[in-house]
């Protein structure tokens, strides 16, 4: 990106800190002002302020809570601010010491209480006129957003079907995220599109600050979705309705635990593989015609554990001639459940009598195995 510091013959100033131990802090601030001096930043504290939300979260007792940093003009209380989808009249202001300010100049960061909702870090903010002005921009913004969206799911075309008819299986896993603070939901976010795999995708289709809503359940509802709340609790409406719905709702404090989930979710909505696991093989040394048995097949066990309830393929040659149940296995006159290495047994197959001296019969049982992702 072409940044070379000054120790590498670069322009750009290098200060090394540690906010654990306060060591080179006040070199940074120094550094920062000097580099004001020689860019030669000014601001005009005598108009409307502008600036950008660093951070929004959901505060219990004050509401939405808003971060920002002033660039330009003086924000005072009573303001009419627009940031994002969000707009509102500042009823409080606070320092970063969370002490009450009247105004935040140029440079001087404050935490703002008012706004009807949580815009996105990095959203910028202005100051309007009126409410009915703020009102107007933030709905034609929320329309936009919803265009976006609707214009961006994609919807699939031949070439994407016939690729996930290759591929086999194919599932979606919809997930819908609340959290407190705008920086954990795009954490979470990012971490859960980033769980997808070509056997499962995972799409996020909103993500929000504050409590978890009956609109969610609802979306949830349409969408297949399951709710993830981030250090939020859905409201007993919306939790009487999830219910109803039967919609899931999974509520986390802890990032890492929803993660895991949501990929054992993942791992859960593959099928399950059969696999054949060999018990035991058996060698024929001597073939019995009974009438109304059918032909049953004396052999030693040579190898593995033969049980009654296993499949056997007869294998002559070395070619697999016929598969099919096991239909009776015996030690001598007697019923047996298994027979071990190194014993002999008589054994017949379902429907099958071509059993000649010399072939092997191998048994297997079918076990389901679960699919990794």
């Amino acid at each position: 990106m072409n940044l070379l510091v000054e120790e590498w013959g670069g322009k750009y100033q290098c200060q090394e800190i540690s906010a654990k131990k306060g060591i080179g802090v006040d070199e940074l601030l120094e550094k920062v002002l000097l580099e004001a001096e020689m860019l030669d930043l000014k601001a005009n504290p005598n108009r409307k302020a502008t600036g950008s939300i660093i951070e929004s979260s959901l505060d219990k007792g004050r509401g939405y809570v808003s971060t920002v940093l002033v660039s330009n003009g003086t924000l005072k209380i009573g303001d009419i601010v627009v940031a994002g989808t969000s707009y509102g009249r500042i009823k409080a202001m606070f320092n970063e010491r969370n002490q009450r300010i009247e105004q935040a100049g140029p440079a001087e960061p404050a935490i703002i209480l008012g706004l009807n909702g949580a815009p996105t870090a990095g959203d910028s903010f202005h100051i309007m006129e009126t409410e009915q002005e703020a009102r107007d921009i933030t709905n034609k913004r929320t329309q936009l957003q919803r265009e976006q969206s609707l214009r961006t799911t994609k919807t699939l075309g031949l070439d994407d079907i016939s690729h996930r008819i290759a591929l086999g299986e194919f599932h979606e896993l919809n997930i819908i995220v609340k959290g407190d603070t705008d920086g954990s939901i795009e954490a979470l976010s990012d971490s859960f599109i980033k769980l997808s795999t070509e056997k499962v995708q995972v799409n996020v289709i909103s993500k929000a600050v504050g409590q978890i809503s009956e609109n969610d359940v609802m979306l949830a509802s349409a969408s297949d979705a399951i709710i993830v709340g981030f250090q939020v609790r859905p409201s007993a409406d919306a939790r009487r309705l999830a219910e109803r719905e039967g919609v899931e709702i999974n509520t986390y404090s802890i990032i890492y635990d929803a993660i895991d989930e949501v990929k054992s979710t993942m791992q859960g909505m593959l099928d399950k593989v059969k696999k054949e696991v060999i018990s035991g093989e058996i060698e024929v040394k001597q073939v019995f015609k009974i009438s109304k048995v059918g032909t049953v097949a004396g052999g030693l066990v040579i190898d593995g554990k033969v049980h009654n309830k296993d499949k056997a393929r007869v294998i002559r040659d070395g070619i697999v001639i016929h598969t099919a149940p096991i239909d009776a296995l015996k030690r001598y006159k007697d019923d047996a459940k298994e027979v071990a290495t190194g014993l002999e047994c008589g054994i017949s197959l379902v429907n099958f009598n071509d059993i000649q001296v010399g072939d092997i019969i191998e048994t297997f049982t079918e076990i389901e195995v679960e699919q990794k992702l």
